[in-house]
């Protein structure tokens, strides 16, 4: 692995630091913080970033340019997203950009693309993602939402959760059910629904940390036209697996990881905290924290190649979530009894400590589990048979 720049490379690194130089914002929510039902975000700042990156195609940068983006190659997307990484400013687009977009310029038809692609890059809808439901969450396929088809329209019924930004999302893409007599990978339909149909109902699911991101949704005769189906009826799962994102390596969370441990380094330092045991602690995150970026590094590398990475795409998901775990952790143990302080003015560092160490017990669950991770690791990595 050659961890140096081409010329080529290192002149579009900087490039994209002179730009940030240049239009970086003062102050802007990322998208997880906009999900917040306490969040006040600079809602100016983030029209004026947006413009920019808009500006040069930076919004969606994976994108052929003929739908908005900047056809930027697979290294060029990530030394950006290194860079933004770096100096803290977010992406903007959420799931339409990472999830929905790419799919529609795939498999979805002109009017589809018309409609909706447009409309993404300008911020004009938010969208949320339809898959999980109570029996189907890590066996996606065994869901049972159920759509039937009536005249130009599918009539929808059924319940999804853990729908993160169900409460502030305009549309959602969504799998459900169309022919529960086929295989359950099969007889599956993509669908675009929009949130404000009759029928459709999201209630709030508030997490331990006091956090409202999830939600969960239910769908009573909810009807959606034909036309918004993407793709052939009853091959939608083939569709929800659809992925164009060239950036699974992580390198954002990765970055974030260390940018995290200088942040509780410098409150225990500050504090005279570090105790023989806390500096020992905190080396070994350190360590991992740069473990975390070599692994993302590997899984770029596989990309550059040409390859699709798998077990090591997974290798980077477990590591980097259970290291978010252990950071938690080990912050807890350095403040003591004063980690149990939320909230207030006097807590240590606004209580980030303690609303850190219950929010990431849901990082090892969201976008499939450690154990389905391990699972991809064994067989597919280590060519384990299934247990």
């Amino acid at each position: 692995m050659d961890f140096r720049d081409t010329d080529q490379q290192a002149i579009w690194r900087e490039d994209v630091r002179q730009f940030l130089n240049e239009q970086k914002p003062g102050s802007i929510p990322d998208e997880a913080a906009l999900m917040g039902e306490g969040a006040r975000p600079d809602f100016a700042g983030l029209a004026a970033w947006r413009k920019a990156l808009a500006a040069r195609g930076w919004i969606a940068p994976a994108w052929p340019k003929e739908y908005g983006g900047a056809s930027l190659g697979v290294m060029e997307q990530f030394i950006m997203n290194e860079e933004f990484a770096e100096a803290r400013v977010p992406n903007v687009g959420g799931m339409g950009v990472s999830m929905i977009g790419p799919t529609l310029i795939i498999h979805g038809n002109e009017e589809q693309k018309k409609e909706h692609l447009g409309a993404i890059l300008r911020g004009e809808t938010r969208w949320c993602q339809g898959y999980s439901e109570p029996g189907a969450g890590s066996d996606l396929a065994a869901l049972q939402t159920r759509a039937v088809r009536d005249g130009d329209d599918f009539v929808i019924n059924g319940q999804k959760i853990w729908t993160s930004g169900a409460h502030l999302a305009d549309r959602m893409f969504m799998l459900a059910r169309t022919d529960p007599d086929a295989p359950k990978h099969r007889g599956i339909t993509y669908f675009l629904l929009d949130m404000k149909s009759p029928g459709v109902t999201v209630r709030p699911l508030i997490n331990m940390a006091n956090g409202h991101a999830f939600n969960e949704v239910f769908f009573e005769d909810v009807r959606v036209p034909a036309r918004n189906v993407v793709g052939e009826i009853n091959r939608g799962w083939y569709i929800g697996t659809t992925t164009l994102d060239f950036e699974r390596s992580s390198i954002g969370n990765a970055v974030g990881q260390r940018q995290t441990l200088e942040y509780y380094l410098r409150h225990i330092r500050e504090n005279r905290l570090a105790s023989e045991t806390v500096r020992t602690e905190f080396a070994d995150r350190w360590i991992e924290a740069a473990s975390a970026k070599m692994l993302s590094y590997r899984v770029i590398t596989i990309q550059a190649e040409g390859r699709v990475p798998n077990h090591e795409a997974s290798i980077a998901k477990l590591f980097n979530t259970e290291l978010s775990q252990r950071i938690a952790r080990s912050a807890m143990k350095a403040l003591g009894l004063h980690g149990q302080l939320t909230g207030r003015e006097e807590a240590p560092m606004r209580g980030r400590v303690p609303g850190s160490y219950m929010a990431t017990v849901a990082s090892t669950i969201a976008g499939g589990t450690s154990e389905v991770q391990r699972g991809i690791i064994a067989t597919r990595g280590l060519g384990l048979p299934r247990g």
